[in-house]
């Protein structure tokens, strides 16, 4: 018995499912995964979010990152997308409702959905269970982030032990931008795929809380004020004044 796990596990750890939102921090960890693996499927959620409009650049951002590469192609399999919805029926904050962002007494922002990423950990790690897939891949940090809980290095750690206690596997909870900041972040984007990546994180990805799609930024498309626009041109002006990649 242990002896098939152990194959089991061997055979599969080069099979990877990315928590792929259509933002910057889950494309570059796209990138990332196909790097690193030799096959990569992806995973989104619909869960009643404001922004739902980085549901419907997902597949954009898929076919482009397809054509990047003969390699990326060959390695990067199936999308699936997951309703979710039951989330923003048990929560309303300003990630799921139109209200104005703010901070809470608890000291978080009321964009702060609880539980949502370890809900995304565990439909993503049933989804890996029966596709044979042993590694998931999220763009959790706690480096530059909102001080959302389950984005930190602990939580992450504590899940993929529940995880494979109460599945029984061998599963594998990887966050290349962890310990990342946005400067970063943009830096391993540029080292993956160089300016071609960046250019394509910047004109098609969204990250934006407030789902503002429509204005264009020298960083992408967002409003430029909520937290998560923020962090992002932050961080690309702190990238791109150490200068462009090649």
């Amino acid at each position: 018995m242990n002896t098939t796990r152990q194959n089991h596990s061997i055979e599969s750890t080069k099979k990877a499912l990315v928590l792929f939102s259509g933002g910057q921090d889950s494309t570059t960890c796209l990138a990332w995964a196909l790097n690193h693996y030799d096959k990569v499927e992806t995973i989104g959620f619909s869960y009643g979010q404001r922004h739902a409009v980085e549901l419907t650049v997902r597949p954009g951002i898929l076919q482009k990152i397809r054509n990047f590469s003969e390699e990326w192609n060959k390695k990067l399999g199936e999308d699936h997308v997951c309703d979710l919805s039951l989330i923003s029926s048990l929560s309303e904050t300003a990630m799921t409702s139109d209200v104005e962002i703010r901070m809470m007494e608890n000291g978080l922002p009321n964009t702060f959905v609880p539980g949502r990423n370890l809900m995304f950990l565990m439909v993503a790690a049933m989804l890996a269970y029966r596709r044979d897939l042993n590694v998931l891949v999220g763009g959790m940090c706690e480096t530059d982030f909102s001080g959302y809980p389950d984005c930190r290095d602990d939580a992450i750690k504590a899940m993929q032990l529940a995880l494979n206690i109460g599945m029984d596997a061998r599963l594998n909870l990887v966050t290349p931008l962890m310990w990342k900041n946005k400067k970063e972040t943009w830096q391993l984007a540029a080292e993956l795929g160089g300016q071609g990546l960046v250019d394509l994180i910047v004109n098609e990805t969204h990250t934006c809380y407030v789902g503002e799609h429509d204005k264009l930024n020298t960083w992408g498309f967002g409003c430029g004020e909520c937290p998560a626009c923020l962090l992002r041109k932050k961080g690309f002006e702190e990238f791109i004044s150490r200068g462009k990649p090649e």
